[in-house]
């Protein structure tokens, strides 16, 4: 395994992190996700990211009791507030200040810890001064129940207005969680710079593209049984819009570059992620102990030029660029 700093700050994180969005708590019994958060320990995972909504909280839960016995100063441990968690009462969500005081408390609870590395902005409220948010952050971090502040799918814009505030209250806004892979690069024309020069990392989620870029959803046969796209729970949405013939097809045209980089293709698209010097780390998710293992591989690949230039060649008609989409990227009844 090899290290980051987030962003420019002083916290190290393992490029590749541990996720349990659509898996704690829902998708795979408790027994199956300690044995994955054991293996993502064993392979020299760090970094584990979680959220409030994931599972309506029992993701935080059944991450909290997979890492009882874990040196605590050894992981680095991220959640996020926005989204409901509640009985749907008027302040049951959104980045209110007493939404996220009341959240932070549940979290490091069900977390079974005094702090968490990482409090990040799940979305951006369009209905809460953002000097309230930030101030109630600050309150956060100065409490010492969250070490750093960071944002999911926010814009350019709303990233920059955030760090500004951010400054002048003296606290770490130090990273933004997006989709990003092969397939979806709308951060790469605008979120990308603006958080360069301000000092922030990313740690993107879905690399391989919720399956997709494994090369399993193969064109013009159904989803193998058992996949993410036949998943009830919530999987399916959020796949659906890939599994188009032209991108299937374009995906199976990935094999040979990955062959000869001696790679599978899921091992190939977050070593593809990892090449972005602003990625610092990309988020897997896994149901099984030895998907945890396949990915880790990953870590430390450096794809050479040519390799690249191949993969834009394959992908380039297929590939979703345009900035504006930036908060599409997941449906709002799927938080990720």
């Amino acid at each position: 395994m090899e290290f980051r700093h987030l962003g420019t700050s002083g916290l190290k994180v393992s490029e590749i992190a541990y996720g349990n969005w659509l898996t704690h708590g829902s998708q795979v019994e408790e027994d199956a996700a300690r044995a994955c958060v054991r293996q993502a320990l064993e392979e020299g995972i760090t970094t584990f990211d979680t959220a409030d909504v994931y599972a309506n909280t029992a993701a935080e839960s059944v991450l909290g009791r997979a890492l009882q016995g874990t040196r605590r100063e050894s992981v680095e441990i991220f959640t996020k507030v926005y989204w409901p968690t509640g009985p749907g009462g008027p302040n049951d969500s959104g980045l209110s200040r007493k939404h996220i005081m009341e959240s932070i408390d549940g979290s490091l609870a069900r977390l079974q810890t005094d702090y968490v590395d990482l409090y990040q902005a799940h979305r951006y409220d369009i209905k809460t001064p953002l000097e309230e948010t930030m101030e109630a952050f600050a309150d956060v971090v100065r409490s010492g129940k969250a070490l750093y502040i960071g944002v999911s799918e926010w814009t350019a814009e709303q990233i920059r207005q955030a760090h500004t505030l951010a400054r002048e209250l003296h606290i770490g806004l130090v990273s933004n969680q997006p989709q990003y892979n092969m397939l979806w690069r709308v951060i790469e024309g605008e979120v990308v710079p603006t958080c360069e020069e301000l000092g922030i990392g990313q740690v993107v989620w879905s690399p391989i593209a919720q399956g997709v870029l494994t090369g399993k959803y193969l064109p013009g046969e159904p989803p193998p049984s058992g996949s993410r796209a036949t998943d009830q729970k919530g999987g399916a949405g959020i796949v659906r819009r890939l599994l188009r013939e032209d991108v299937l097809s374009r995906v199976q045209q990935l094999k040979p570059i990955a062959d000869d980089a001696g790679l599978s293709l899921a091992q190939l698209a977050v070593a593809w992620v990892l090449r972005n010097p602003n990625v610092s780390a990309a988020i897997i998710g896994a149901t099984r102990p030895e998907q945890v293992s396949e990915n880790v591989k990953a870590a430390g690949v450096r794809l050479d030029p040519d390799q690249l230039s191949q993969i834009d060649k394959v992908l380039d008609d297929v590939v979703e660029r345009d900035p504006s989409k930036t908060l599409e990227s997941t449906p709002s009844e799927r938080p990720s």
